[in-house]
């Protein structure tokens, strides 16, 4: 700016100088003056188109933002040309990047990972409506029809959970209706509702997926308090690092669990951890680094694992810390129900321990059907209904978080 000042004083110097040397000057003079005008008025030129150029980036990164508020069809419309400039000023900035081999390794990398997350971003947001639209032509309704929006806000991978988060929040402004903030697990808990219609608190509920694992006092809807929980990885991360190590796919829970089905297991030792001073609490850390330290042992005597069977001896060592405890929270609380919750709900060792355990103390158990206990957004309507009964609901400064307790609600 400094310079385009500077520029633009010089211009008016020169036009004065021109206009004194065509009354009193050579006409040598005059030309030679008559070019440096035309030099300096296109610096100045070169010059404000360059600091425009600034202006109209940021501008337009303001504009997509406000247009995304505005309505569904006109955000994506707005965001599809946001992302165009943003594609173009990448490629200009390949030209720009010459100081040296190390500053264009790092811009060309930079350059990659932006034309990668404009790429994912227009993808989210036009699956997101697509989405949308196809969930209110299956339910038979119109977007009038929408009494409020409800959305994962925590915890989760920060990534999917801003590209929710957003565009909630853009669906909530454009119909004009109240936007309900829901807890991940809540709505884990929550998919219970859809399939037993009869289920109400208090009861129990083991929320274990690949990102927590939680024993839950629910007493009312909205109304929960963590009893217990694991210290350190969670049931199902511990399931995706063992399947690794056996060369399974991620995610390891079902692979587990489909080899787990083929032996009765009962070949191998794994440790199971008590949690001093907090009966509830679970540890998984050590019972995944005895699953490495096998796999390493054979593979250095040469000797072959039996999968099946560690599969099964490690569904019944995660079975072995989870369901004790469930049924020990049943016994502190009183409640005479137990909810299992999440993705590792669905495998097959815990269920049936849980049943037999609930059996034996004749407690009635709730366990989702399979399609019901992986992510799923039925759940999050599910809870988002009663986050909305309970009059809890969020402004359009809602933010994503990667991590949250289950009782510090924003």
């Amino acid at each position: 700016k400094k310079q385009l000042d500077e520029l633009a004083d010089a211009v008016t110097q020169t036009e004065a100088q021109l206009a004194a040397a065509r009354e009193n000057g050579t006409p040598e003079q005059v030309a030679a003056l008559e070019q440096t005008l035309s030099q300096l008025k296109a610096a100045h030129a070169q010059q404000s188109a360059a600091w425009q150029e600034n202006a109209d980036e940021l501008n337009a990164a303001f504009a997509a933002l406000d247009a995304a508020r505005a309505a569904l069809d006109a955000e994506k419309e707005n965001a599809e040309k946001e992302f165009d400039a943003a594609e173009q000023e990448l490629s200009k900035t390949e030209e720009t990047l010459t100081s040296g081999e190390a500053a264009l390794a790092a811009g060309e990398k930079a350059q990659k990972e932006g034309a990668a997350k404009l790429k994912t971003a227009k993808a989210d947001y036009a699956a997101a409506k697509k989405d949308a639209d196809k969930a209110l032509a299956d339910a038979g309704l119109t977007k009038k029809d929408v009494d409020a929006v409800a959305v994962t806000y925590a915890p989760g991978l920060i990534g999917a959970v801003l590209v929710g988060v957003s565009f909630a929040k853009s669906a909530a402004y454009a119909l004009g209706v109240p936007l309900i903030p829901v807890h991940h697990v809540r709505g884990h808990i929550a998919a219970n509702y859809l399939a037993f219609p009869k289920l109400e608190p208090p009861f129990v509920a083991l929320a274990i997926s690949g990102g927590n694992t939680l024993i839950v006092d629910v007493r009312d809807y909205t109304d929960m308090t963590v009893l217990g929980a694991t210290r350190d990885d969670a049931a199902g991360e511990c399931f995706d690092k063992a399947a690794r190590v056996l060369g399974l796919p991620y995610p390891g829970g079902r692979p587990m669990d489909e080899l787990a089905q083929q032996s009765a297991g009962g070949k191998y030792e794994l440790p199971r951890a008590h949690v001093s001073g907090a009966e509830l609490d679970m540890s998984f850390s050590g019972l995944k680094t005895a699953v490495v330290n096998l796999a390493h042992n054979a593979q250095q005597k040469g000797e072959a694992l039996d999968a099946p069977a560690l599969a099964r001896d490690f569904a019944c060592a995660v079975s072995g810390e989870l369901v004790p405890r469930a049924m020990r929270a049943l016994e502190l609380t009183g409640h005479t129900k137990l909810v299992a919750a999440g993705g590792v709900a669905a495998n097959s060792v815990i269920r049936a321990d849980l049943e037999r355990a609930c059996e034996k103390a004749g407690c009635r158990l709730y366990l989702p059907p399979l399609r019901w206990c992986g992510d799923n957004g039925a759940m999050i309507g599910a809870q988002g209904y009663y986050e909305y009964q309970a009059g809890r609901t969020a402004g359009l400064e809602l933010n994503a978080y990667a991590t949250m307790d289950l009782g510090t609600l924003e």
